[in-house]
């Protein structure tokens, strides 16, 4: 039996409750205690002191099953933030410098492009390259929070549907989803990202013809032709891509000689090249960029803690979710997709579709990729994969926590001077936007 299947069944509900702290303290305590909470520091020893109570707790209680379990959710986390820092770093590296009119077209065309760029080089390294040039286009204008907001959503998440360079659909791909498959939902892709750009560029032209007269004429005046610096970077992103889709073969390499992390260490070496090669002096893209390791660093403790008191809550889904009786893909979207906005998209697509190989009878995760309807369900099991993967990109972007580039854009935006929506201040935009438009996916690819 799965170690975490079996530490799940021995679990009560109560152990969620740290788990549930955890939101509580990311949601609340920017609000309660923001001075003190704006410091990494602060935000560490919370996740400390959530986190390592409950994996410490589970070990001593449970024994090999959680130990087993609790290591799983680690490597995860550990291969998750190296794929991460690798894109932070490089994408940091490459800057679109330049301060063109930040009109409602002009904005349009960098969100449109944020959403396929995801594709390309994953929603990190996507967000981390144009957050800035964004930044700066927008610099004159007085309202860019509805921006920045719908730069999350489709940079940051619903763009990277296409290609598993990013979580959740990276770790999918690590366990045996062809790297291409992913391709095959662009019609899902298409239209979520379509309705998406049409509602931002209704709200965008509201707010661009309530912006003052002098902020417009400022936006004219300081006109500045676009130019791209750091290209040996772009270099780098594509290696980062090769390593990816070759993960298969280079886990099978490692294992040969024992050792495990040959595609993380690949992946570290890569973005150190890139750090030697652009250094983050007083001249270069970085120092351009106002590149600072805090967003990441951000990032990092506040997933750890959410990673290690998310351990009992995936087991007792993975243990029990097949009692809440999904049986249809609109089931899996929407609960997928829930989850997902609030567990992070990583860990929960996972959970689910190996929810989804039990129900099907799949020894792997490539048996989901099948076209071939199953007769006791009605439907391929294909069309049950998409329905999970839809709803954990789709639904990362409800909220900061549903995926780490979501809290990397915000500090970034923040350290540069502009004020970003409270987390209740984003699920705002994001449900009173997002929810009607999945809720026409539902009908039009799940029903």
């Amino acid at each position: 039996m799965d170690a975490s299947v079996q530490l799940g069944r021995q679990l009560g509900f109560w152990a969620v409750i740290p788990f549930g702290l955890m939101l509580l303290a990311v949601a609340v305590l920017p609000l309660a205690a923001g001075r003190w909470f704006r410091h990494n520091r602060n935000k560490a020893i919370v996740a400390a002191v959530l986190g390592a109570p409950t994996v410490i707790y589970l070990i001593v209680r449970y024994g090999h099953a959680a130990l087993v379990s609790a290591g799983h959710t680690g490597k995860d986390y550990v291969s998750f933030m190296i794929l991460l820092f690798t894109l932070f770093t490089i994408s940091g590296g490459i800057r679109l410098s330049g301060d063109i009119r930040a009109t409602p077209r002009t904005n349009l065309l960098l969100l449109g492009g944020g959403a396929v760029l995801a594709n390309i080089i994953g929603t990190m390294g996507a967000a981390v390259v144009l957050i800035h040039p964004l930044l700066s286009i927008n610099s004159e204008r007085t309202r860019v929070k509805h921006t920045v907001v719908f730069f999350i959503f489709l940079a940051g998440n619903i763009g990277g549907l296409l290609a598993p360079l990013g979580p959740p659909l990276y770790l999918g791909y690590l366990r045996g989803v062809p790297f291409t498959w992913t391709l095959r939902l662009w019609p899902q892709w298409l239209l979520v990202v379509g309705l998406t750009l049409i509602a931002y560029l209704a709200l965008e032209i509201y707010h661009y013809r309530k912006e003052p007269d002098s902020a417009i004429l400022a936006d004219v005046e300081n006109y500045v032709p676009i130019r791209l610096s750091g290209r040996v970077n772009i270099a780098f992103l594509v290696l980062v891509v090769a390593t990816v889709f070759f993960s298969g073969q280079l886990d099978r390499a490692g294992e040969s000689f024992h050792f495990p992390f040959l595609r993380d260490l690949i992946l570290v070496m890569i973005a150190g090249l890139s750090l030697v090669l652009t250094r983050c002096g007083s001249h270069g893209p970085r120092a351009a960029n106002g590149f600072r390791w805090s967003p990441l660093v951000e990032v990092a403790v506040v997933f750890a803690g959410i990673f290690a008191t998310m351990v009992p809550a995936l087991a007792l889904l993975q243990a029990k979710g097949a009692s809440a009786g999904l049986t249809h893909p609109w089931q899996f979207f929407w609960s997928a997709g829930g989850l997902s906005a609030f567990l992070d998209n990583a860990p929960t697509y996972l959970a689910f579709v190996t929810l989804g190989q039990g129900t099907i009878g799949a020894s792997t995760l490539g048996g989901l990729t099948s076209l071939a309807p199953v007769a006791a369900l009605g439907f391929a099991p294909a069309q049950l994969l998409a329905a999970v993967s839809c709803g954990a990109v789709f639904m990362g972007s409800l909220s900061y926590l549903g995926n780490a580039p979501n809290f990397a854009v915000k500090a970034i935006a923040e350290h540069s001077g502009r004020k970003m929506p409270s987390f209740f201040g984003y699920m705002g935009y994001s449900f009173a936007v997002l929810v009607p438009i999945f809720l026409i996916t539902t009908v039009v690819f799940f029903r």
